[in-house]
């Protein structure tokens, strides 16, 4: 049978074992909720980027609508002036 000294002495070496697993699962979760805050940020630049890119399109699209807008009117006023001259 274990003497009382001997129990204690387990016991001792289980409650070491048992902190060293408390720290060490305290410090991996704080790792992890790290590399989550990390993740969240890369995606939020990849986002960033991508509403960037985004926007330059939007632009460009823009720019070239407009000139089209402005050769219809100056098209519809070349044809209107044709037929004035026509029917006139």
């Amino acid at each position: 049978m274990k003497t009382f000294n001997q129990m204690v002495s387990e016991q001792m070496r289980t409650m070491e074992k048992l902190l060293y697993l408390q720290a060490e699962l305290e410090r991996c979760q704080e790792i992890q909720a790290q590399l989550q805050i990390l993740q969240n940020e890369t995606e939020l630049d990849s986002i960033q980027d991508e509403i960037r890119a985004m926007k330059v399109e939007l632009r460009e699209i823009q720019k070239i609508f407009e000139e089209q807008t402005e050769e219809v009117i100056r098209s519809y006023q070349h044809g209107n002036s044709d037929v004035k001259e026509v029917s006139g």
